[in-house]
């Protein structure tokens, strides 16, 4: 078999079948780009929306916390002294 003819039929058909592909596949690739890009976008915008919702429980129970302390220094300071045990007497306070 001669080498030279194969050559001359193997090399331009790869390279026409190299170029028929890219030229058909690459707006399909290009979709296929843009539809995971879309799809990054929207699952980072759920992230953050969620992320949002979180942060706002937080803060939520965040204030109801520092209002259940000041309400419970407020009760104990209101009580305290009437006890006798939980708290200083009303002369020990300025040792």
């Amino acid at each position: 078999m001669d080498w030279e003819a194969l050559v001359a039929l193997v090399v331009p058909s790869l390279f026409i079948v190299t170029a028929g592909g890219v030229i058909v596949l690459r707006p399909i690739a290009s979709r296929l780009a843009i539809l995971l890009e879309a799809m990054a976008r929207e699952k980072s915008g759920s992230m953050s929306e969620e992320t949002r919702r979180l942060r706002e429980t937080v803060e939520t129970m965040n204030d109801r916390l520092s209002l259940l302390e000041e309400r419970q220094d407020f009760t104990e300071r209101l009580i305290g002294p009437r006890t006798g045990g939980a708290g200083p007497a009303e002369g020990e306070e300025n040792r």
